[in-house]
C-alpha cells in the first residue's frame, strides 16, 4: 500500500522531531521536546531502575540548548537537543 501525501508528510514531520541523546554512553532516540528525570532514569535502566530506601540516583547533563551543564531532579524536565549527554549514577547512602 502506498502512503497518501498526508501520511508521507506526517511521517516526515515525525522524523524531523526525533533527536538522539546519549544516556550513560548509550544512544537513545526520542521524539519529545523535553525529557523528565523519570524518563531518563527509565531509559537508562530499561524500565527497571534500582530501588530501596538507600538508593540515590543522580542525573546530570551537558551539551544542552544553552550549552550549559546541569543536574536534573525528580519531578523536573529539561529541553532536549540532538547530541545532548546525560549521565545517570546510582549510589547507596550510608
Amino acid at each position: 500500500m502506498t502512503p497518501t501525501s498526508a501520511e508521507a508528510q506526517d511521517e516526515q514531520a515525525h522524523h524531523e522531531k526525533v533527536v538522539t541523546i546519549i544516556i550513560s554512553g548509550r544512544p537513545f532516540e526520542v521524539d519529545e521536546k523535553e525529557i523528565s528525570y523519570e524518563e531518563v532514569v527509565n531509559l537508562r535502566y530499561d524500565g527497571h531502575p534500582p530501588t530501596g530506601e538507600n538508593v540515590v540516583i543522580t542525573v546530570t547533563y551537558s551539551k544542552s540548548h544553552d550549552g550549559k551543564e546541569g543536574s536534573l531532579q525528580p519531578g523536573h524536565s529539561v529541553k532536549v537537543k540532538d547530541g545532548m549527554v546525560f549521565n545517570v549514577v546510582d549510589s547507596s547512602q550510608s
